[in-house]
């Protein structure tokens, strides 16, 4: 099974790739939307541009088309996504800036402190970090934030 949702609306749509393993840490619709908003901010979907259809997406990746709209709803409550009637789904107009503030301020408030201690407690340097490429550096991580605003 081919692992890519093609969205076809509008001109400049492009290739979605929505990742189509999904494991028992949480309900897949947050898996989903986690997976959406991914995209939105490694700039796969851009401003304005289409999101999948929830049948395409439903069909696709054998979900029960109400997981997928659930999905799409907690993107559309979260004000990352817009419904157009009769057109679809599109990504809201400053989405991706809105999700790089508050993944920055996650990360600096939940992850970074465990980070810091660690590299302090192994006496790393600046200098050896910046030098040192992380196994996976080739794939940013998920957003683990999956509550709403």
């Amino acid at each position: 099974m081919d692992n890519a949702v093609h969205s076809t609306r509008g001109p400049g749509a492009e290739l979605s790739t929505i990742d189509a393993k999904w494991d028992d840490s949480q309900p897949i619709y947050r898996q989903l939307r986690d997976r959406v908003v991914a995209m939105m901010l490694e700039g796969v979907l851009k401003e304005g541009e289409a999101l999948p259809s929830v049948r395409q997406v439903a069909s696709q990746f054998r979900l029960n088309p109400l997981t997928v709209l659930k999905a799409y709803q907690q993107l559309v409550d979260e004000g990352l996504v817009e419904k157009r009637r009769g057109l679809g789904m599109f990504v809201s107009p400053g989405a991706g800036k809105a999700l790089m503030t508050d993944e920055r301020a996650r990360f600096l408030e939940s992850e970074w402190p465990r980070i810091h201690a660690t590299i302090q407690r192994l006496g790393l340097s600046v200098d050896t970090l910046m030098k040192t490429t992380p196994a996976g550096a080739d794939q940013p991580p998920m957003p683990t934030r999956t509550e709403p605003k």
